[in-house]
């Protein structure tokens, strides 16, 4: 055996233990602590109950158990048929009996009273307890010079707490869906009673649902959902009001708490799932109940592993342990920060706290007298006729700024739950002042900017050194020439200039500039948007094999078509073994099996243009 060819089999024998190094890191950091799952039948709805039949029961079956037992099974909604998930509406002294029975039965996945469940704002919305009411806020006047524009943004020091102005340049969420389970939000002019809110006049809004009374009509009669989706997504720097985190997101309006601010969690885990199946990539939820529920964990669950990322407020009761459904293992629990950097007098905190966001304190006020609670445009509390600037409190505040910046980051092609979980408490920073608490923190404060960067070189050096392993096994048969062309290929067909924005953060948000920081194997998201990434043309062996049939006979193309096949290779096998992303029309498992078949065929059509070249 050659020296030649010792060095290239030493190469891919180093380029497989890379792979197993990086698989085993993301396996690590992927982990999460299982949260309580007994179910506790406390602040239940006394007479109704929640039953989750196999998907293949027949609705003559449903209809036959019901008589059964005496009781009439209904579907939650009108959403409910494709999962079987029913209500009954029981006599209270057969609720537990029947519950029991149920889960007895072969075609039931699961049964349990139905809860209530309340809007996570620690107290009253009325005037009669001051403490916890919005606080309308004056405009200032004129606009304020630079970016953004908005004239009440001056106000928003929620948004300089997680470095939204550094963020806005790198970063605007477009394509990214963001379902706001809620009480529903003010997107829409409906004769005289309803009407958009001014400053969400422009943002995208898809697939709306009324989980409440089974409709499509999922307008805010509240305040406290359109005042979390413009915290999410308000439009920003259009001179009006106030700025949003992911300026350029989509809102999936899903009313599941009435203008009263209660729900069932029957209505929850319906919308949790009807998000999963409609499009979104983040779930917010600002709600919650003391205890949990088999059903909503399930439900929390099934979109984690359709690809969507979970926000949960912490809850507002000052407890040592957080509500649900932020308990789950699957949900990311977002505790409140003060101005100050410090927790908020209200948030829960404990061992669960994944990380923190800024929900304020309306008791503290700034210079010139305004209440320091998060600012946003919504309706007036319970009157959807009128609407106004008004400063809220809570981990229900708290949770809308992460769950926009997980938006922006699934907007840079990270769009596994796990990877973007990983990413937003990696680079969550410390509070000033030595405030940091792991109980009250989590993994810190949410940081916008650093999150964006590290989505979008999260794979970078790996994917480059990877490559570069690649093309050492090559670079024995390669001229000088043909490795330096073979290198610059490799990188803009693995990673693109994945540093570039770190560099020049200001210049990474046109078009021109994206494309470069992408790499050609990723040129889908480009192209396609979030919601085509993952693309089988891309993300897979086609381009390499038709970029060497087409052009392997031409003069002087060794060193570019090796290194676009060295490049491809380093990518597929990179999210062959790292979970970051999906692959479109494949399961968890089809993924990795996909990607690594044709990381192979890459690399067999490396070394045959080689040869070919010699």
């Amino acid at each position: 055996m050659s020296k030649k060819q010792k060095v290239s089999i030493a190469s891919l024998i180093v380029f497989a233990l890379g792979l197993c190094y990086f698989a085993f890191q993301n396996k690590e950091s992927s982990q999460a602590t299982a949260a309580a799952s007994d179910a506790q039948y406390l602040d239940v709805d006394p007479d109704d109950i929640l039953v989750d039949f196999q998907d293949d029961i027949s609705q003559a079956r449903v209809a036959e158990i019901g008589r059964q037992l005496g009781v009439r099974l209904e579907l939650v909604s009108p959403e409910s048929l494709d999962e079987k998930f029913y209500r009954a509406h029981v006599d209270p002294n057969r609720q537990r009996g029947l519950v029991n029975t149920l889960e007895r039965m072969p075609e039931v996945e699961l049964a349990e009273p139905d809860a209530y469940v309340t809007l996570i704002h620690g107290g009253s919305y009325t005037n009669q307890d001051s403490m916890w009411a919005p606080q309308e806020v004056t405009p200032p006047g004129p606009n304020h010079k630079g970016f953004p524009n908005d004239p009440l943004y001056k106000q928003q020091w929620h948004l300089d707490q997680i470095d939204m102005p550094s963020a806005w340049k790198l970063a605007d969420g477009k394509g990214v869906v963001v379902a706001v389970l809620d009480t529903g939000v003010a997107f829409k002019n409906k004769g005289k009673k309803f009407h958009v809110a001014p400053d969400l006049d422009g943002v995208k809004f898809v697939k709306p649902f009324n989980f409440v009374d089974g409709n499509k009509d999922a307008m805010d009669d509240h305040g406290h959902g359109t005042h979390v989706a413009g915290t999410i997504g308000q439009v920003t720097n259009n001179g009006v009001g106030v700025a949003g985190v992911g300026r350029n997101v989509t809102i999936m309006p899903l009313k599941v708490l009435s203008g009263s601010g209660s729900g069932s969690v029957g209505g929850i885990v319906d919308a949790i799932r009807f998000a999963a199946d409609n499009g979104a990539h983040v779930i917010n939820m600002s709600l919650g109940g003391r205890f949990p529920s088999k059903a909503m964990e399930k439900a929390v669950a099934y979109a984690h592993k359709k690809g969507v990322t979970v926000i949960c407020a912490a809850g507002n009761e000052s407890s040592k342990k957080v509500g649900y459904p932020a308990g789950y293992r699957y949900a990311i629990a977002v505790s409140s920060t003060n101005h100050k950097e410090g927790k908020a007098f209200y948030s829960n905190y404990g061992k669960d706290i994944d990380i923190a966001a800024p929900g304020g304190d309306t008791r503290q006020k700034d210079r010139d007298g305004n209440p320091l609670g998060v600012l946003q445009n919504t309706i007036e509390i319970q009157n959807p006729a009128k609407s106004g600037y008004y400063a809220y409190m809570g981990t229900s505040m708290a949770a809308p700024h992460l769950a926009g910046v997980a938006a922006l980051v699934v907007g840079e092609g990270v769009t596994d739950p796990a990877a973007v979980e990983a990413i937003l408490k990696k680079t969550a920073r410390k509070p000033k002042n030595n405030q940091y608490k792991k109980e009250h923190h989590g993994a810190g404060i949410v940081d916008a900017k650093q999150a964006v960067l590290s989505a979008r070189k999260k794979d970078g050096p790996e994917k480059l050194f990877l490559g570069g392993l690649l093309l050492l096994a090559l670079g024995g048969s390669l001229t000088m020439k043909e490795k330096v062309l073979a290198g610059a290929t490799t990188l803009m067909s693995a990673t693109g200039l994945f540093f570039l924005p770190s560099l020049f953060p200001s210049l990474s948000s046109t078009t021109g500039i994206e494309w470069l920081t992408r790499g050609l194997s990723s040129a889908d998201m480009a192209i396609l948007g979030i919601s085509g990434h993952g693309s089988l043309i891309f993300f897979s062996a086609l381009i390499p094999l038709a970029a060497v049939l087409l052009l392997l006979n031409l003069r002087g193309m060794t060193g570019i078509l090796s290194g676009l096949c060295a490049g491809f290779a380093a990518n597929l096998a990179y999210h062959g073994v790292v979970r970051s992303m999906d692959i479109q029309y494949f399961g968890d498992c089809g993924d990795a099996l996909w990607l690594v078949a044709n990381a192979v065929v890459c690399v067999a059509l490396a070394f045959l243009v080689v040869r070919k070249g010699k």
